[in-house]
């Protein structure tokens, strides 16, 4: 039985074999999507937003990997900036992904899938910012009354 949670770097003759968990590769996957010019942010799930609250961050928000007949596949679900060249930004997306998991693990993605789940304005970021601030204020003002 193939174990899908896991992919296989290297093996020798003796039996040793160095495993991955996919999980470590979406970290890689997701902190390259985030540096790509015209990348606002990745997708999440409820449970991501809730960490991110208390101050958790998961680097490996937005990107899901499947291995299927020893086949590679990252999906990629983000957000970017308005104005952006979107197919150019997604093409971007694909090479920059390929080379960096090339680079650090020597595995090939046999696809890349990258799903653009919105636009994000700078009005936008404004609001959220405002809306964070008002839900934690600055404690330092806290501090300064004391």
């Amino acid at each position: 039985m193939a174990d899908n949670s896991t992919i296989l770097l290297s093996s020798n003759d003796k039996g040793d074999e160095t495993r991955v968990d996919l999980g470590v590769l979406e970290v890689i996957l997701g902190i390259a999507a985030r540096k790509v010019d015209g990348v606002s942010e990745m997708r999440g799930t409820l449970k991501t937003g809730i960490d991110t609250l208390f101050g958790r961050s998961n680097q490996g928000k937005g990107v899901s990997l499947s291995v299927e007949d020893d086949k590679l596949t990252a999906d990629v679900y983000t957000y970017l900036d308005y104005g952006v060249n979107v197919p150019k930004v997604c093409v971007q997306l694909q090479k920059n992904l390929t080379l960096q998991l090339k680079q650090m693990t020597d595995l090939d993605l046999t696809q890349i899938n990258v799903h653009v789940v919105g636009l994000v304005s700078e009005a936008d970021e404004t609001e959220a910012k405002a809306d964070t601030e008002a839900l934690f204020p600055d404690d330092k003002e806290d501090e300064a009354k004391d």
